[in-house]
């Protein structure tokens, strides 16, 4: 199945902000990882970006997980693109 990357932007006050949202959005992130289609994802050190890895089906499927997040739907994350890719080294 293939693989995609996931990278994006937090708002400004990311981590005020986010607190509202923040359990919902980790609870929708463990059953993605339970699913097996999220890999990993988290912030930069600065949190001021998002990287995630996605096993799935197509491009669509990870678009639509990335819009179905609180993050995504509150304005937490602000742009993202998505992206194939080939892992060369495992």
């Amino acid at each position: 199945m293939p693989k995609y990357i996931m990278c994006g932007s937090y708002c400004e006050d990311v981590l005020e902000k986010r607190a509202p949202y923040r359990q919902a959005h980790l609870d929708g992130l463990a059953k993605q990882k339970e699913s097996g289609v999220l890999i990993t994802i988290g912030p930069t050190k600065d949190v001021t970006q998002v990287f995630g890895i996605y096993e799935a089906e197509d491009e669509a499927t990870v678009r639509q997980l990335v819009e179905n997040d609180p993050y995504w739907q509150n304005g937490i994350w602000t742009e993202y693109f998505v992206k194939e890719w080939i892992q060369a080294v495992g």
